[in-house]
């Protein structure tokens, strides 16, 4: 009997028409577009603007997009998972109530957090089903509303965030197609370097807090910056080397798009060529959650069936890591 693999075999995503420029942000805050250029990548980014829309909606966007694509009936998915650093509520699950506003009621589903590697965690989990036998479709989503608890008046986070979402369907594999490898570590001592405090059971959400803008996400960047190159690169240095691979059998990098010098650090630890890293950064931001589906999105008609890629994450925890997957499909 073959071994059974969890291969992404289907790919969704959404971004909201909305997009806020670098221009537009010269007249919110301290700022231009050459810094924020230079610094970070981005040129722009999407915002949900739609009052009342929180995460589920961008997550049923990327999801019904998936479907349509896939020509998948809902019913057949057996669980779904939503990667979201900003779920639509503290208490009622986002990917219960995005399980049903696709129409899979034959699913269970739960969210997951662990901030920008959200996703990262979501496929070990998502495979994890598939491989154990029980479970033949599972659909993942990254998605994450960060306008929701960003502060527009605070340069060093109003830059970098955008709203969006990705979905990617695993599927049982006989051919050794799919997730081969990962590599997972947190370290909860950083946390403090990257948070949005309030609102949690530690510092609930008083009217006094929220005076102080203790709603919105804070973050250190120096620190930030220095650990995520550090332990993006070395993450995927050592998913290399375990599985014996080299930049001529890498075909693909797909890293977390939170700055572009993290991106191309990782890259070039790995000696890799430009056209093979996956850079999306510019048009979005980040999207925490939602970075990597979205890569596969707009990426997803240059894969072919049996690339190497490399997934690689960091985010608030601190949490990071790396996954070796081996696509399994033609667009």
């Amino acid at each position: 009997m073959s071994k059974i693999s969890a291969a992404i075999t289907a790919v969704g995503g959404y971004v909201p028409d909305y997009v806020l420029t670098n221009q537009m942000l010269e007249n919110m805050v301290d700022t231009n577009d050459e810094w924020i250029t230079t610094r970070t990548g981005i040129k722009e980014r999407r915002i949900l603007k739609d009052e009342g829309k929180g995460t589920s909606y961008l997550a049923i966007k990327a999801a019904k997009d998936l479907i349509d694509k896939k020509g998948l009936d809902p019913k057949d998915i057996e669980l779904v998972i939503v990667a979201t650093a900003t779920p639509d509520m503290k208490a009622a699950s986002t990917a219960s109530f995005t399980a049903a506003g696709i129409g899979a009621v034959n699913a269970f589903s739960f969210d997951m957090d662990a901030a920008c590697s959200s996703f990262l965690y979501g496929m070990s989990v998502a495979a994890s089903y598939i491989e154990s036998g029980r479970y033949k479709n599972v659909l993942l989503i990254g998605a994450d509303k960060m306008s929701s608890i960003i502060n527009y008046k605070d340069r060093a986070t109003c830059i970098i965030f955008g709203d969006g979402a990705g979905a990617v369907l695993f599927e049982s594999n006989t051919e050794n197609l799919g997730l081969q490898d990962e590599y997972l570590r947190s370290d909860g001592t950083g946390r403090e370097f990257l948070q949005a405090t309030y609102g949690g059971s530690s510092h609930p959400l008083t009217p006094e807090a929220m005076e102080k803008g203790g709603q919105y996400a804070f973050q250190e960047g120096r620190t930030v910056f220095k650990n995520a190159v550090f332990n993006m690169a070395d993450s995927t240095v050592k998913i290399l080397e375990r599985n014996n691979l080299t930049r001529d059998t890498v075909n693909w990098l797909a890293a977390h798009q939170a700055n572009k010098r993290i991106i191309d650090a990782t890259a070039q630890r790995i000696n890799l060529e430009e056209e093979k890293v996956m850079v999306n950064i510019h048009k979005y931001g980040n999207t925490t959650s939602a970075t990597l589906p979205l890569l596969l999105y707009d990426y997803e008609s240059q894969l072919k069936k049996g690339d190497n890629m490399i997934f690689a994450a960091f985010g608030g925890g601190f949490n990071w890591g790396a996954i070796y997957l081996k696509w399994a499909y033609n667009s």
